[in-house]
């Protein structure tokens, strides 16, 4: 079967997806903001919201610990304003940043945050965090990881 027929077949989201995922990966900064919003227009709301959150993800772990985090996040905050689910990845892609570089932050956010976030979170360095979370985590693998990472850091 050629690549021509194997396209035809699948459905039309899938083919917008990729289609996404590709014009985000080349916009340019500029661009990022409407491109964002052209995306979750997509009456596909469940794969447009999946498309954008590779791309933020993807951006926020490049930018996350450097000066251009802050105001890319509060375009990008402006950009996914009707999506609550990206408007809380990118806070806690904030509370990420501010743990790794020592900046104030509150146990309680951290404990009220997302398993993906106290996922990632229990594999840093920061001492406190991964303690709270080998304590606290909202799950047993998170605890696990966390206390797997205490482990790791005592040893060293």
């Amino acid at each position: 079967m050629t690549d021509d027929a194997l396209q035809s077949q699948e459905p039309a989201e899938h083919l917008r997806f990729r289609a996404y995922l590709s014009a985000l990966e080349q916009v340019t900064d500029a661009d990022e903001p409407g491109l964002i919003r052209e995306v979750l227009a997509d009456p596909g709301q469940m794969m447009a919201a999946s498309a954008v959150l590779r791309h933020l993800d993807h951006r926020a772990s490049a930018l996350h610990l450097g000066p251009d985090y802050v105001p890319w996040a509060e375009m990008m905050t402006q950009a996914t304003t009707g999506s609550p689910f990206l408007g809380q990845r990118l806070h806690e892609w904030s509370l990420l940043r501010a743990v790794a570089l020592g900046q104030p932050w509150h146990p309680d956010t951290l404990l009220g945050s997302s398993n993906w976030l106290q996922l990632t979170m229990a594999t840093t360095s920061n001492t406190d965090a991964v303690s709270l979370l080998a304590e606290q985590g909202r799950t047993k693998r998170i605890r696990s990881t966390a206390k797997t990472t205490l482990q790791r850091h005592s040893s060293h």
